[in-house]
Protein backbone atom coordinates (compact mmCIF):
# COMPACT_ATOMS: atom_id res chain seq x y z
CA UNK A 1 0.00 0.00 0.00
CA UNK A 2 1.69 3.08 -1.12
CA UNK A 3 1.45 6.70 0.81
CA UNK A 4 -0.41 8.84 -1.19
CA UNK A 5 -0.39 11.84 1.08
CA UNK A 6 1.39 14.95 -0.47
CA UNK A 7 5.11 15.80 0.94
CA UNK A 8 4.10 19.46 2.29
CA UNK A 9 1.07 17.52 3.80
CA UNK A 10 3.05 15.19 5.83
CA UNK A 11 5.44 17.63 6.60
CA UNK A 12 2.97 19.77 8.25
CA UNK A 13 1.61 17.35 10.16
CA UNK A 14 4.84 16.32 11.57
CA UNK A 15 5.35 17.74 15.58
CA UNK A 16 7.66 21.49 14.94
CA UNK A 17 11.14 20.38 16.86
CA UNK A 18 12.85 23.81 17.40
CA UNK A 19 16.56 23.66 17.47
CA UNK A 20 17.84 24.35 21.38
CA UNK A 21 19.39 27.49 21.38
CA UNK A 22 23.46 27.27 22.08
CA UNK A 23 23.76 28.94 25.99
CA UNK A 24 25.93 32.04 26.17
CA UNK A 25 28.08 29.99 28.61
CA UNK A 26 28.93 26.40 28.93
CA UNK A 27 28.19 24.41 32.39
CA UNK A 28 31.28 25.14 33.59
CA UNK A 29 31.29 29.11 32.81
CA UNK A 30 27.67 29.05 34.49
CA UNK A 31 29.17 27.31 37.66
CA UNK A 32 31.98 30.01 37.72
CA UNK A 33 29.31 32.50 37.62
CA UNK A 34 27.44 31.21 40.86
CA UNK A 35 30.46 30.80 42.89
CA UNK A 36 31.98 34.24 41.80
CA UNK A 37 28.26 35.49 42.88
CA UNK A 38 28.22 33.76 46.03
CA UNK A 39 31.86 34.85 47.12
CA UNK A 40 30.90 38.80 46.79
CA UNK A 41 28.20 38.14 48.47
CA UNK A 42 29.24 37.18 51.24
CA UNK A 43 32.18 39.41 50.89
CA UNK A 44 30.03 42.45 51.01
CA UNK A 45 27.83 40.87 53.38
CA UNK A 46 30.59 39.90 55.80
CA UNK A 47 29.29 41.95 58.60
CA UNK A 48 26.60 40.06 59.00
CA UNK A 49 27.64 36.82 58.07
CA UNK A 50 30.85 36.48 59.31
CA UNK A 51 29.91 34.64 62.79
CA UNK A 52 33.54 36.62 64.63
CA UNK A 53 35.12 39.64 64.57
CA UNK A 54 37.62 38.89 61.79
CA UNK A 55 40.69 40.62 64.69
CA UNK A 56 39.26 39.02 67.87
CA UNK A 57 42.34 37.06 69.62
CA UNK A 58 41.55 33.68 71.72
CA UNK A 59 44.72 32.65 72.75
CA UNK A 60 42.96 29.92 74.87
CA UNK A 61 41.83 28.48 70.89
CA UNK A 62 44.79 28.65 69.37
CA UNK A 63 45.14 26.69 65.89
CA UNK A 64 41.65 24.73 66.65
CA UNK A 65 40.16 22.53 64.42
CA UNK A 66 37.10 22.55 62.30
CA UNK A 67 34.19 22.32 64.52
CA UNK A 68 30.55 24.21 65.08
CA UNK A 69 31.98 26.95 66.66
CA UNK A 70 34.43 27.64 64.38
CA UNK A 71 33.57 25.84 61.10
CA UNK A 72 37.59 26.00 59.84
CA UNK A 73 38.82 26.67 62.82
CA UNK A 74 41.33 29.03 63.77
CA UNK A 75 44.79 30.80 63.18
CA UNK A 76 47.90 31.00 65.74
CA UNK A 77 46.26 34.00 67.53
CA UNK A 78 43.03 31.66 67.85
CA UNK A 79 41.53 34.05 65.29
CA UNK A 80 38.47 32.52 63.31
CA UNK A 81 39.19 31.83 59.86
CA UNK A 82 36.22 31.87 58.55
CA UNK A 83 35.50 35.33 59.68
CA UNK A 84 39.09 36.55 58.37
CA UNK A 85 38.52 34.63 55.01
CA UNK A 86 35.00 36.64 54.40
CA UNK A 87 36.76 40.09 55.99
CA UNK A 88 39.71 39.58 53.77
CA UNK A 89 37.91 39.40 50.64
CA UNK A 90 36.76 43.15 50.99
CA UNK A 91 40.72 44.00 50.38
CA UNK A 92 41.39 41.34 48.14
CA UNK A 93 38.57 42.36 45.65
CA UNK A 94 38.75 45.84 45.67
CA UNK A 95 42.74 46.47 44.85
CA UNK A 96 41.60 44.11 41.55
CA UNK A 97 38.56 46.30 40.77
CA UNK A 98 39.84 49.48 41.36
CA UNK A 99 43.00 48.39 39.41
CA UNK A 100 40.80 47.07 36.18
CA UNK A 101 38.29 49.91 36.35
CA UNK A 102 40.70 52.77 36.09
CA UNK A 103 43.23 50.70 33.61
CA UNK A 104 40.03 49.93 31.05
CA UNK A 105 39.12 53.81 31.17
CA UNK A 106 42.36 54.99 30.66
CA UNK A 107 43.19 52.87 28.18
CA UNK A 108 40.04 52.60 26.25
CA UNK A 109 40.45 56.82 25.83
CA UNK A 110 44.17 56.38 25.05
CA UNK A 111 43.70 53.39 22.36
CA UNK A 112 41.01 55.19 21.23
CA UNK A 113 42.57 58.55 20.74
CA UNK A 114 45.92 56.86 19.05
CA UNK A 115 43.96 54.84 16.52
CA UNK A 116 41.28 57.98 15.49
CA UNK A 117 44.17 61.08 15.67
CA UNK A 118 46.64 58.80 14.12
CA UNK A 119 50.37 60.43 13.04
CA UNK A 120 52.69 61.78 15.43
CA UNK A 121 49.86 61.61 17.91
CA UNK A 122 49.82 58.00 17.28
CA UNK A 123 53.37 57.33 17.42
CA UNK A 124 54.36 58.59 20.56
CA UNK A 125 51.54 56.84 22.09
CA UNK A 126 52.69 53.32 20.80
CA UNK A 127 56.10 54.54 22.38
CA UNK A 128 54.89 55.13 25.76
CA UNK A 129 52.95 51.64 25.68
CA UNK A 130 56.40 50.03 24.71
CA UNK A 131 58.10 51.70 27.52
CA UNK A 132 55.44 50.57 29.95
CA UNK A 133 55.61 47.10 28.44
CA UNK A 134 58.82 46.62 29.54
CA UNK A 135 58.57 46.64 33.28
CA UNK A 136 57.05 44.09 34.97
CA UNK A 137 53.72 45.21 36.56
CA UNK A 138 55.26 43.21 40.40
CA UNK A 139 58.36 45.31 39.56
CA UNK A 140 56.75 48.72 39.25
CA UNK A 141 54.84 47.94 42.20
CA UNK A 142 57.80 47.17 44.35
CA UNK A 143 58.74 50.47 43.04
CA UNK A 144 55.18 52.33 43.95
CA UNK A 145 55.81 50.75 47.68
CA UNK A 146 59.18 52.51 47.73
CA UNK A 147 57.22 56.04 46.95
CA UNK A 148 54.27 55.26 49.12
CA UNK A 149 54.90 52.94 51.70
CA UNK A 150 53.47 49.36 52.53
CA UNK A 151 49.74 49.18 51.88
CA UNK A 152 47.24 48.82 49.10
CA UNK A 153 47.51 52.63 47.84
CA UNK A 154 50.84 52.11 46.26
CA UNK A 155 50.48 48.26 44.18
CA UNK A 156 47.11 49.40 43.22
CA UNK A 157 48.89 52.49 41.50
CA UNK A 158 51.55 50.35 39.77
CA UNK A 159 49.33 47.75 38.75
CA UNK A 160 46.90 50.70 37.14
CA UNK A 161 50.05 52.34 35.02
CA UNK A 162 51.30 48.46 34.13
CA UNK A 163 47.76 47.30 32.72
CA UNK A 164 46.67 50.38 30.96
CA UNK A 165 49.09 49.86 28.24
CA UNK A 166 47.68 46.07 27.59
CA UNK A 167 44.14 47.94 27.28
CA UNK A 168 45.49 50.34 25.26
CA UNK A 169 46.75 48.57 22.50
CA UNK A 170 43.84 46.13 22.22
CA UNK A 171 41.81 49.28 21.91
CA UNK A 172 43.54 50.59 19.22
CA UNK A 173 44.14 47.41 17.64
CA UNK A 174 39.40 47.56 17.87
CA UNK A 175 39.25 51.31 16.61
CA UNK A 176 41.40 50.74 13.72
CA UNK A 177 39.73 47.97 12.66
CA UNK A 178 36.15 49.78 13.16
CA UNK A 179 37.50 52.69 11.15
CA UNK A 180 37.40 50.35 8.08
CA UNK A 181 33.66 49.97 8.38
CA UNK A 182 31.24 51.37 6.21
CA UNK A 183 28.77 52.33 9.24
CA UNK A 184 31.65 55.04 10.46
CA UNK A 185 32.37 56.13 6.42
CA UNK A 186 28.40 56.39 6.37
CA UNK A 187 28.29 58.78 9.37
CA UNK A 188 31.25 60.98 7.86
CA UNK A 189 29.76 61.67 4.70
CA UNK A 190 26.32 62.65 6.38
CA UNK A 191 28.37 65.36 8.22
CA UNK A 192 28.78 63.90 11.90
CA UNK A 193 31.55 65.22 13.21
CA UNK A 194 34.67 62.98 14.20
CA UNK A 195 34.54 63.05 18.21
CA UNK A 196 30.78 62.36 17.85
CA UNK A 197 31.30 59.15 15.90
CA UNK A 198 34.45 57.78 17.74
CA UNK A 199 32.75 58.06 21.13
CA UNK A 200 29.24 57.47 20.62
CA UNK A 201 29.55 54.64 18.17
CA UNK A 202 32.84 53.35 17.64
CA UNK A 203 33.45 52.93 21.53
CA UNK A 204 30.21 51.26 22.54
CA UNK A 205 31.04 48.67 19.49
CA UNK A 206 34.66 48.25 21.14
CA UNK A 207 33.73 48.33 24.86
CA UNK A 208 32.19 44.53 24.94
CA UNK A 209 35.55 42.68 23.60
CA UNK A 210 37.63 45.08 25.71
CA UNK A 211 35.83 44.24 29.07
CA UNK A 212 36.02 40.70 28.39
CA UNK A 213 38.99 41.31 28.52
CA UNK A 214 39.60 43.60 31.60
CA UNK A 215 37.69 40.17 33.45
CA UNK A 216 40.80 38.43 32.88
CA UNK A 217 42.88 40.75 33.88
CA UNK A 218 41.08 41.19 37.05
CA UNK A 219 42.39 37.53 37.89
CA UNK A 220 45.95 38.20 37.37
CA UNK A 221 45.98 41.31 39.32
CA UNK A 222 44.49 39.34 42.38
CA UNK A 223 46.77 36.87 42.01
CA UNK A 224 49.74 39.71 42.37
CA UNK A 225 48.56 41.75 45.09
CA UNK A 226 47.45 38.74 46.80
CA UNK A 227 51.47 37.85 46.14
CA UNK A 228 52.47 41.28 47.79
CA UNK A 229 50.77 40.35 50.94
CA UNK A 230 51.94 37.16 50.74
CA UNK A 231 55.87 38.90 50.84
CA UNK A 232 55.03 41.84 53.39
CA UNK A 233 54.78 44.37 51.03
CA UNK A 234 51.01 44.70 50.46
CA UNK A 235 48.43 45.11 53.12
CA UNK A 236 49.68 44.98 56.25
CA UNK A 237 48.44 43.36 60.04
CA UNK A 238 45.84 43.00 61.45
CA UNK A 239 43.99 43.93 59.15
CA UNK A 240 42.53 40.70 56.95
CA UNK A 241 43.41 39.66 53.49
CA UNK A 242 43.83 36.61 51.76
CA UNK A 243 47.21 36.74 50.88
CA UNK A 244 48.72 37.95 54.80
CA UNK A 245 46.67 35.05 56.11
CA UNK A 246 48.93 32.86 54.11
CA UNK A 247 52.23 34.59 55.78
CA UNK A 248 50.74 34.94 58.85
CA UNK A 249 50.09 30.95 58.61
CA UNK A 250 53.84 29.95 57.71
CA UNK A 251 54.64 28.63 61.11
CA UNK A 252 51.55 27.33 61.60
CA UNK A 253 52.56 24.51 58.90
CA UNK A 254 56.15 23.42 60.75
CA UNK A 255 53.17 22.17 63.72
CA UNK A 256 51.37 19.83 61.00
CA UNK A 257 48.43 22.50 60.90
CA UNK A 258 48.04 22.97 57.04
CA UNK A 259 44.11 24.21 57.49
CA UNK A 260 45.14 28.30 58.12
CA UNK A 261 47.36 28.14 55.02
CA UNK A 262 45.24 25.68 52.63
CA UNK A 263 42.02 27.83 53.42
CA UNK A 264 43.14 30.85 52.13
CA UNK A 265 45.39 29.76 49.02
CA UNK A 266 42.88 27.92 48.28
CA UNK A 267 39.88 30.57 48.16
CA UNK A 268 42.56 32.83 46.06
CA UNK A 269 42.85 29.94 43.62
CA UNK A 270 39.43 29.00 43.31
CA UNK A 271 38.51 32.94 42.87
CA UNK A 272 41.26 33.20 39.75
CA UNK A 273 40.13 30.44 38.02
CA UNK A 274 36.78 31.08 38.12
CA UNK A 275 37.43 34.11 36.96
CA UNK A 276 39.42 33.01 34.40
CA UNK A 277 36.71 30.66 33.00
CA UNK A 278 34.24 33.43 32.64
CA UNK A 279 36.93 36.31 30.84
CA UNK A 280 37.61 33.20 28.42
CA UNK A 281 34.38 32.43 27.78
CA UNK A 282 33.31 36.35 27.02
CA UNK A 283 36.31 36.41 24.56
CA UNK A 284 35.50 33.63 22.99
CA UNK A 285 31.69 34.26 22.66
CA UNK A 286 32.36 38.60 21.81
CA UNK A 287 35.13 37.91 20.31
CA UNK A 288 32.94 35.61 17.93
CA UNK A 289 30.39 37.86 17.59
CA UNK A 290 32.55 41.21 16.87
CA UNK A 291 35.50 39.18 14.48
Amino acid sequence: MTDTQPATTRALSQPVRFKRRNRFFSRVGSAAIVFITLVVLTVIFAPVVAPYNPDHADLMNVLAGPSPAHWLGTDSLGRDLLSRILYGGRTALVGPLLVVVISTTIGLILGLIAAWRGGWIDALLSRIFDFLFAFPALLLAILAIALFGKGLTGPVIAMTIAYIPFIARLARGLVVSEMSRPYVQAYSVLGFRSTWIAVRRVLPNIFPVVGAQATLYFGYVLADLASLSFIGLGVQAPQADWGGMINESRGSLQSGDFLPTLAPALVVILVVVAINIIGEELSERIGGDFS
